[in-house]
């Protein structure tokens, strides 16, 4: 994954949870995992946009798809901040 993914995704979970920010931060610093689950929930994330968006032709099943795909992704985040 690259880093300005990573360093986008980062950033976009810092303004999804604001109260976690300083504890993201430091997750990112110190454990090379969460920093490249930023990356992927960049990428789902994103995904999900384009597919909400219509940019990409896409049925309910597949944007259902993606949003628990983020939600899980969230979810990892959490736990490992908390």
């Amino acid at each position: 994954m690259d880093n300005e993914a990573n360093r986008r995704g980062l950033i976009r979970l810092m303004l999804k949870l604001p109260v976690l920010r300083g504890r993201l931060q430091v997750a990112c610093a110190t454990k090379p995992n969460v920093l490249s689950l930023c990356g992927a929930y960049e990428d789902a994330s994103t995904m999900l946009n384009r597919l909400r968006n219509g940019d990409i032709n896409a049925d309910q099943d597949v944007i259902s798809e993606y949003e628990e795909l983020c939600i899980e992704l969230e979810n990892d985040i959490i736990r490992i901040c908390q």
